[in-house]
């Protein structure tokens, strides 16, 4: 399949088991194929190679975007730069917390990018970026150069008052040592009568779903393994972002005490019994105090966006970019895919693997010497654990809106809920999330 119909006829989205459209059952909700391809391997060793583009970061969107670059163009060498030796996925690691995953089923290699897609990884700490010149420094004093460069660093944390270096409030929302610590802390809780706390960022944070998800998972793990304890979700958002009747359902079900405007002030994780003072728009304080506190604060770009000066969103937070070619609207050549950038999209694994589809096109044109897609479209799926056994879904679908330059949900089929949750949602969960990793890392 040529890269110009896979984009076009629905292949942004992922292989056959990525739901893009879905049919309501009166019994069920299930996605509907969506019978797209995968195009076939590019060969490990390139022909000429005629340019050359830097990847900064192997996530979800650093290991898509390097994939797809070979795959769309052989004369293209990628070399990534990554800090670790492999990707743990943050998406299914609350799963880690209930004893339902391990860390190594959520770890990938590079591997098959090196020797399936002739990718090079190099293994380092970039320290510096010289957007003028497409230089690249890493830590060892190696310097790169390229013709373009992708950065792709994630998220950064704001710092909480009070918190300072302690570990005892663990955010795990990148999955690695913090959540083992999480899990560690959840199963050392009083046999009853336990308190939690989960804390909710205000938007934009990577995973809309994802705490509200994790709280529900926590809340029914607590009723099976530690009965009688509490959970308390402070929200810094007026009301549940996303999926509102399901979770708020699941909530009640779970006997979780759900606080909305809840922002926090100070944190106190010293005292045996920790505390989160937090403040509503009235000017409210209110102290919680918990034997676990799970501190998800505000989110910002990875650091290299900032160092390279290209957070110019209006908070300064993220990197605005070019929605038809990701590029930093800052720094001509410099592309910015996935949590980092600044887009009408959810900042989410998927979206990362499909921004970083979109992006891939658009270099292989434009080094071609062509113009990027005018129309993509892009879509965003993903599954929550309502209960350790039963979980629902969420997808939407966005189209380049050229009146707003901008991705706008799609008026068809636009953004789609589950209604309630089941079990058969939570085997597809896993089918999902198999075909979404093998589609970045395989």
């Amino acid at each position: 399949m040529d890269r110009r119909n896979f984009l076009s006829a629905g292949g942004v989205m992922l292989a056959a088991s990525s739901p893009m459209t879905w049919a309501e059952d009166k019994k069920k909700q299930t996605p509907v194929n969506s019978g797209t391809t995968t195009p076939a391997p590019a060969p490990a060793v390139a022909s000429a190679v005629k340019s050359r583009v830097i990847v900064i970061g192997g996530g979800m969107a650093g290991a898509t975007v390097a994939k797809y670059l070979r795959l769309w163009g052989d004369n293209i060498g990628v070399t990534v730069i990554e800090r670790e030796s492999s990707y743990v996925s943050n998406i299914m690691s609350s799963l880690v917390l209930s004893g339902q995953r391990t860390m190594s089923s959520l770890t990938y290699n590079y591997n098959k990018l090196i020797t399936a897609y002739g990718v090079t990884v190099v293994k380092g700490e970039v320290t510096e970026i010289d957007t003028a010149t497409l230089r690249v420094k890493l830590a060892n004093g190696t310097i790169l150069t390229a013709d373009r460069i992708v950065i792709a660093p994630g998220i950064d944390f704001e710092d909480v008052p009070g918190l300072g270096t302690s570990s005892r409030m663990p955010h795990a929302w990148k999955a690695g040592p913090q959540t083992t610590l999480l899990a560690s802390q959840l199963a050392a809780l009083p046999a009853s009568n336990g308190r939690v706390i989960l804390t909710i960022p205000k938007g934009p944070y990577r995973c809309p779903p994802g705490p509200y998800e994790r709280a529900c998972l926590i809340g029914d793990w607590l009723k099976a393994k530690k009965p009688g304890s509490q959970l308390t979700v402070l929200d810094a958002n007026t009301d549940i972002l996303v999926e509102a009747d399901n979770f708020r359902k699941a909530f009640a079900m779970h006997n979780i005490t759900y606080v909305p405007d809840a922002q926090i002030v100070n944190v106190d994780p010293v005292s045996s019994r920790m505390t989160v003072t937090t403040k509503d728009s009235v000017g409210i304080t209110t102290e919680h105090k918990a034997d676990v506190v799970n501190l998800i604060p505000q989110q910002k770009a990875g650091r290299l966006i900032a160092s390279a000066g290209l957070n110019n969103s209006p908070d300064g937070r993220f990197a605005n970019v070019n929605h038809l070619t990701y590029e930093s609207t800052k720094s001509p050549k410099i592309h910015i895919i996935g949590d980092a950038a600044a887009t009408t999209q959810p900042k989410a694994g998927h979206i990362a693997n499909q921004e970083a589809k979109v992006c891939a096109d658009a270099i292989v044109r434009s080094l071609a010497g062509l113009q990027p897609d005018p129309a993509p479209v892009t879509n965003s799926a993903c599954y929550s654990t309502i209960t350790m056994t039963q979980a629902s879904w969420l997808t939407a679908v966005y189209q380049y809106d050229a009146a707003s330059a901008k991705m706008a949900v799609a008026a068809v089929p636009g953004v789609v809920a589950s209604v309630g949750w089941n079990s058969e949602n939570f085997k597809d969960m896993n089918t999902w999330f198999n075909a979404l990793m093998a589609d970045s890392f395989a």
